[in-house]
């Protein structure tokens, strides 16, 4: 097996996909929550839809090293400085994945409205096999996979204080979405840590 401790391996054809539904204790979850809520610069990102920029349905913050600069829906996204609240975590994934992650995408869906479209980390500078650290805080919510082609569509509950992992071809194969729920359901903060490589890299 690739990984110690609790992650483990999802069935899906032609993705890798691995999850620890309690990754953080609940106490150390239950302390990150309102840190990040207090200490994260949220701010709401312009994204382009259908020929159009729309305010996206979440708050956002792009973090990371000085030098990973990110494009997504055709914007740039220079990274604010890590949170001191972060710093753990994300030496933590760094050993346990062996990835030298610089990055991490915050966003925050503050009720069952907030949510993220179908999408797929396949931007060039996360390379053509990118490893995604997918940390949840908060309500639980429904994650879900659906193939590019023919295939099996997967839907995962992601609670508070779980980490899921893609790796391999799974954004090739695979996009990804966080939908939207009518039913009462609370604030959640969701971290995706990310390598950018070098421009040209």
């Amino acid at each position: 097996m690739l990984f110690s401790n609790g992650l483990q391996r999802i069935d899906l054809a032609g993705a890798e996909l691995w999850l620890d539904a309690a990754w953080l204790s609940a106490e150390d979850a239950d302390a990150l929550l309102p840190a990040l809520r207090a200490h994260v610069p949220w701010e709401v990102h312009r994204i382009r839809m259908f020929g159009r920029e729309v305010d996206s349905p979440r708050l956002s913050c792009w973090i990371g090293d000085p030098d990973a600069v990110y494009t997504y829906s055709r914007t740039r996204f220079v990274p604010r400085p890590w949170p001191a609240a972060l710093r753990a975590v994300r030496e933590r994934l760094r050993e346990q994945l062996v990835v030298d992650f610089n990055s991490a995408l915050a966003n925050r869906y503050r009720d069952g409205r907030d949510r993220m479209g179908w999408h797929s980390d396949d931007e060039p500078e996360l390379g053509p096999q990118p490893v995604i650290a997918s940390v949840s805080l908060g309500a639980t919510r429904r994650f879900a996979l659906k193939p590019r082609g023919p295939g099996q569509s997967l839907t995962l509950d992601l609670p508070h204080g779980s980490l899921l992992v893609m790796r391999g071809d799974t954004q090739a194969r695979y996009r990804h979405a966080l939908p939207g729920t009518a039913r009462p359901v609370g604030e959640r903060i969701n971290l995706t840590f990310r390598r950018v490589l070098p421009t040209g890299g």
